[in-house]
C-alpha cells in the first residue's frame, strides 16, 4: 500500500489516493500534452510549402516518417524497460526519459529546417518510449498489490493521458495557425518542462523500490552491451550513408524490424524449455491477437497520418461562430476528438463491464469487436468521396466509432499480455503487445503513401473492407483461443 513505512500510516492525500500520484498524474498530462500537441502539427510542418512555414516535404514521405516515428516510440519503450530493469531503475530512466523529451520539443522548436526535426523526432522517440516504459510502474509502485485502490488510482492516472491528449492539439495547433509551427513546438516544450519541474520537486517522495534495479547488469557485462549499442548505432549511420536507409522506406524499414523482433520473441517463448504447457497455449492464442491488433493499430494511428491530411484538404474548417464571426478551425484540433471521445465514453464502458460481471464477453470476443469497428469507421469516409468540403462533425463521427473500437481492444490487451504471460518471462509478453502497436503504427505510416483524394474511395473501402474481415474472423476463432488460453478469461 501506499504508506508510509515507519508509522503504517495510509496516505490519502490525494482524492484519497496517495499524493505522489498527483505528480505522476501531472508528469503524465503534460507529457501527453506536448507528445500529441508536437503530433498534431508535425506532418503538416513537414509537407506545407516554405513559403507557408513548412521544410516541403512530400507529402507521402512525410506521412511515412510520422509513422515511423510513432512506431519507434513502442520500439524504443522496450529498450527503457530493459535499461530500468537491468542499470538504472524505473524512476531514474522516467526521470531522464522526460528531459530527453523537453529537449527533443525544444529542438523543433529552435532548430531550423530538417536537422531540427531529425534531432528533435529522434530525442522525442526516445524518451517517449522510456517514459511509457517505466511510468506505470511508478503508479504501482504506490499501492500494495491487496490495495483497494489501486484500480481507481490507475483510472486517475489514466485520465491525464486523455486530458493532456485533448488540450494538447488544441493549443499547440491555435498557435501554429496564429504564430507559425516554432511556436506551437515551444508550447509543447513548455508544458514538458512544467510537469518535468512540478516532479522534480516532489521525486524524492517516491517509495524506495523505485530507485532499486531489479536485475543488475553485471559489470563484466557492460563492454558487451556497449559494443552491441555502438555497432546498432553504427548499421544506422552507414545505413543512411549508403542510402540504405531513407526518408522514402523509413516506416518500411520500422516494419521489417518490428516483425522481425515478434518473430523472435515468439520464438523464444514458444521454444524455451521454461514454459509450461499451459504456458505454451497460451503464448499460441496470443498469435491471433497479436495480428488483429497490429490490424487495428494501423487504421487507428492514421488519425496522425491519413486523417490529417484529409483535415487539411478535405475537411471544411471554416466556421460561422456566435460573438466570434468567421473562423478558420486549426488542422490539428481533429485530433482532439479522440481523447475526447474516450473521456466521455470510457466511464461507460467501465460501468458496463461492472454490470455485466462474467457474462461480458470473453477478451477475442472484445478485440474482434474492435477491430471490426475500426474497419467500419474507414467505411465511414465513403459517403463523403463526392462531397467537396467535408463536414467536421463527420470526421467527427468517424473517430466516435474508432473510439468505441480502441475501448473494446485497448484497455484490455496490455491487461491480456500480462495474463497470458509465462512465469518465466513477463516482460518479454508485455513487449510483444507493445510491439503489436509499433507495427500498426509504423503499418499507418507506409499505408499512408497509398492515399490520395482521388483514390479515397479505393484506399478507405480496401482497408476497411479486409479490417473488418479480420475482426469477423477473429470472432468465428473466440471460442477456440478462449480454450487455448486456459483458463485466463
Amino acid at each position: 500500500m501506499a504508506v508510509n513505512r515507519a508509522d503504517d500510516t495510509i496516505d490519502r492525500g490525494f482524492f484519497g489516493q496517495p499524493r505522489m500520484l498527483a505528480n505522476l498524474f501531472s508528469v503524465e498530462l503534460w507529457e501527453r500534452f506536448s507528445f500529441y500537441g508536437m503530433q498534431g502539427i508535425v506532418l503538416i510542418y513537414m509537407y506545407f510549402q516554405t513559403t507557408d512555414g513548412g521544410l516541403g516535404i512530400d507529402q507521402g514521405v512525410a506521412a511515412g516518417i510520422v509513422g515511423a516515428y510513432g512506431g519507434s516510440v513502442y520500439l524504443f519503450s522496450i529498450v527503457g524497460g530493459w535499461v530500468a530493469d537491468r542499470l538504472i531503475g524505473s524512476e531514474r530512466t522516467m526521470f531522464v526519459s522526460a528531459v530527453l523529451i523537453m529537449l527533443g520539443h525544444i529542438a523543433l522548436a529552435v532548430i531550423p529546417a530538417v536537422p531540427g526535426l531529425a534531432t528533435g523526432l529522434i530525442l522525442v522517440a526516445i524518451g517517449s518510449g522510456g517514459l511509457k516504459a517505466t511510468i506505470t510502474n511508478l503508479v504501482g509502485a504506490l499501492y500494495g498489490t491487496d490495495d483497494p485502490r489501486r484500480d481507481a488510482g490507475f483510472s486517475i492516472f489514466y485520465m491525464g493521458v486523455n486530458i493532456g491528449g485533448l488540450i494538447g492539439p488544441l493549443l499547440t495547433g491555435l498557435a501554429q495557425q496564429r504564430w507559425g509551427f516554432h511556436l506551437g513546438f515551444g508550447l509543447a516544450a513548455i508544458g514538458m518542462a512544467i510537469g518535468l519541474a512540478q516532479y522534480g520537486l516532489a521525486r524524492r517522495r517516491l517509495p524506495d523500490t523505485v530507485h532499486a534495479v531489479p536485475n543488475p547488469l553485471p559489470r563484466q557485462e557492460y563492454p558487451k552491451w556497449l559494443g552491441i549499442a555502438v555497432a546498432a548505432v553504427l548499421v544506422v549511420v552507414l545505413a543512411v550513408l549508403f542510402g540504405l536507409l531513407t526518408a522514402e522506406n523509413l516506416a518500411d524499414v520500422v516494419v521489417g524490424a518490428t516483425v522481425i523482433s515478434a518473430i523472435a520473441l515468439f520464438a523464444i517463448l514458444l521454444t524455451s524449455n521454461r514454459v509450461s504447457p499451459d504456458e505454451h497455449s497460451r503464448v499460441v492464442s496470443f498469435i491471433p491477437m497479436f495480428i488483429g491488433s497490429a490490424a487495428f493499430w494501423a487504421l487507428f494511428q492514421q488519425q496522425f497520418t491519413v486523417v490529417t491530411i484529409y483535415s487539411d484538404t478535405r475537411l471544411d474548417r471554416d466556421l460561422s461562430l456566435p460573438f466570434l464571426g468567421d473562423w478558420t478551425m486549426p488542422i490539428s484540433w481533429v485530433q482532439s476528438f479522440n481523447p475526447f471521445f474516450i473521456i466521455l465514453l470510457a466511464p461507460v464502458f467501465a460501468a458496463a463491464w461492472t454490470r455485466m460481471g462474467d457474462r461480458q464477453p470473453v477478451t477475442p470476443t472484445k478485440f474482434g469487436l474492435g477491430i471490426a469497428l475500426m474497419g467500419a469507421a474507414f467505411l465511414l469516409f465513403l459517403p463523403m468521396a463526392s462531397v467537396t468540403s467535408v463536414p467536421a462533425l463527420w470526421v467527427a463521427l468517424i473517430m466516435l466509432v474508432a473510439t468505441c473500437g480502441e475501448l473494446l481492444l485497448s484497455p484490455v490487451g496490455l491487461s491480456l499480455s500480462t495474463k497470458l504471460a509465462p512465469k518465466a518471462y513477463p516482460v518479454l509478453m508485455v513487449a510483444l503487445f507493445y510491439l503489436s502497436v509499433a507495427l500498426g503504427t509504423a503499418l499507418s505510416g507506409s499505408l499512408a503513401g497509398f492515399y490520395s483524394a482521388e483514390n479515397e474511395v479505393a484506399y478507405f473501402g480496401t482497408l476497411g473492407a479486409v479490417t473488418i474481415t479480420i475482426g469477423v474472423v477473429l470472432l468465428l476463432l473466440s471460442r477456440r483461443i478462449t480454450v487455448l488460453m486456459r483458463g485466463v478469461h
